[in-house]
């Protein structure tokens, strides 16, 4: 079983840069977590790095325009890096004529891009960044219009690779859970986010740029994520923190307590075993 820590100093001296994900862990699309921001300032006062990695598909001024709204302190971390910057790489090697489907608040991902957002029957790929209505929509149903994609064979090219997320007390579907069923009927996706290395590549980047040197053994990932965050640090060969109070929850715990049996199981069936699992970034 993973190792239960209770405190994010308890690894001070196993750890210079930590990449944290941003939503389930410092804040749930409305309010940030308070004591997850002060574990982040207190780790960056230790002399540590702090870059969060998002699976956000906006670019990370967008970012940190919604750090700004909600109230997330700008003092907890060093950079930022979105699914959203290392998307904009597929786009550019994607056919030029691409149908964007996603809200209108995601184009930010586009702009600046030599591409022509055309209608679905003019497309030669996809930019998918999410549902058009995600308070009311579920991925099936857009089953028609993805079945008419995989006809024609084209790209999909996922901006957050995300099933769900949290906002507020509710979980709502993401553009991966429409990366799953595109790929469920034989279509080709792309996808640049967690847990997919190119995002990893870039943080690390970020990091170096920051410290001069970065060794990946004294990185940590940390994230509430099993299928993104945790799977994600494993495949690139990072130590993971897992919170287990994040999107997971109703899995294995009860109230405000953790079945650390139950939560094993989760691992377990997920084939993951992070080094270490807290309640929360504290």
């Amino acid at each position: 079983m993973s190792r239960k820590i209770t405190d994010l100093d308890q690894l001070t001296e196993h750890a210079d840069v930590l990449l944290c994900d941003v939503w389930g862990v410092i804040h749930n699309g409305v309010n940030p977590f308070l004591l997850s921001v002060e574990a982040l300032k207190a780790a960056r006062g230790r002399g540590q790095t702090v870059v969060l990695i998002t699976n956000s598909p906006r670019p990370a001024a967008g970012v940190i325009q919604q750090f700004g709204t909600i109230g997330v302190d700008p003092e907890c971390w060093d950079d930022i890096v979105t699914s959203g910057d290392v998307t904009r790489q597929l786009v550019m090697e994607a056919p030029r004529e691409i149908y964007f489907l996603g809200p209108d608040r995601d184009t930010s991902l586009v702009e600046g891009l030599d591409l022509e957002l055309v209608g679905p029957d003019a497309a030669s790929a996809v930019l998918c960044t999410g549902l058009f209505d995600d308070e009311t929509e579920q991925a099936a149903d857009y089953r028609e219009l993805l079945a008419g994609f995989r006809e024609k064979n084209l790209p999909f090219i996922c901006a957050n690779p995300d099933r769900v997320v949290e906002r507020g007390d509710r979980l709502v579907p993401c553009a991966g859970a429409l990366a799953d069923l595109y790929a469920e009927m034989g279509g080709e996706t792309r996808i640049a986010g967690k847990p997919h290395a190119p995002i990893y590549r870039e943080a690390m980047v970020r990091a170096r740029a920051l410290r001069g040197s970065v060794d990946k053994a004294r990185t940590v990932a940390i994230g509430d994520g099993a299928s993104t965050d945790i799977r994600g640090a494993a495949d690139n060969g990072i130590v993971a923190v897992f919170i287990a109070r994040g999107i997971h929850a109703k899995q294995y715990a009860s109230g405000r307590t953790t079945d650390e049996a139950r939560l094993k199981e989760f691992l377990d069936a997920e084939g993951l075993r992070p080094e270490y699992w807290m309640e929360w970034l504290a």
